[in-house]
């Protein structure tokens, strides 16, 4: 039996807040200006990662060292302009993060994105009430699949260790860094990567979206069950 579970440390786009697409589309957006074309496909699996991560598959080197911070600047900004007010929160998400609490558990959001988004997140999700603490991208040098966003959210925590933890999120990134950071690591659906993907990458569990965690919470890891 795994140790009772202490905090479940949450990633934000696509497995509370429903953005991939819109991520994805701002992507293309903003490297279109910049004269690239990635089809929209292709970018949608490329979100999860951090914009230092994204970028290294879709640009030469060269490139990456001239354009890669203006490219990221124009998308940050283009997202938040355009984007952020199409944002909504999956079904559930606060009564999750009320049963988590009610249950003795610490709730961490663990984001790629900037801190900014992260606290608007919170108020689009009506959890800013119940969320213990917050990293972003400000917190890591790297970016997932890189474990260094939840190396900083274990941080934060600093009374639990990282097997006293679960990490909830809906891309294979979260799982690989999740992992890295010897931390187990539950899947979400509703980001829009297939199960096999999730669990190939290490996920322990695979659940619909948050109402289908929140529905199941005794017999899932975020209870301290084995799947």
């Amino acid at each position: 039996m795994p140790p009772h579970p202490k905090a479940v440390i949450f990633d934000v786009d696509g497995t509370l807040i429903d953005t991939v697409d819109l991520h994805a589309e701002a992507w293309v957006e903003a490297l279109r200006h910049f004269g690239v074309e990635v089809p929209f496909e292709d970018m949608r699996l490329q979100i999860g990662k951090g914009g230092d991560q994204l970028l290294l598959g879709l640009l030469p080197p060269d490139r990456i060292e001239r354009d890669a911070e203006r490219i990221q600047h124009f998308r940050t900004d283009l997202f938040a302009r355009d984007y952020m007010h199409k944002a909504e929160a999956f079904p559930g998400v606060r009564e999750l993060f009320e049963h988590i609490r009610a249950t003795g558990r610490r709730a961490v959001l663990a984001s790629s994105g900037k801190a900014d988004e992260v606290e608007r997140y919170k108020e689009i999700a009506g959890i800013a009430d119940l969320v213990d603490d917050a990293t972003s991208s400000d917190d890591a040098e790297r970016s997932k699949p890189y474990p260094d966003i939840f190396q900083a959210a274990l941080a934060r925590l600093r009374d639990v260790e990282p097997g006293e933890a679960v990490v909830v999120g809906d891309t294979p990134y979260d799982a690989e860094a999740a992992r890295k950071a010897g931390v187990r690591s539950v899947g979400v659906l509703c980001g829009g990567f297939p199960e096999e993907a999730l669990r190939s990458a290490g996920c322990i569990a695979v659940y619909r979206d948050p109402a289908d965690l929140l529905r199941r919470f005794d017999e899932t890891p975020l209870a301290g069950m084995l799947p």
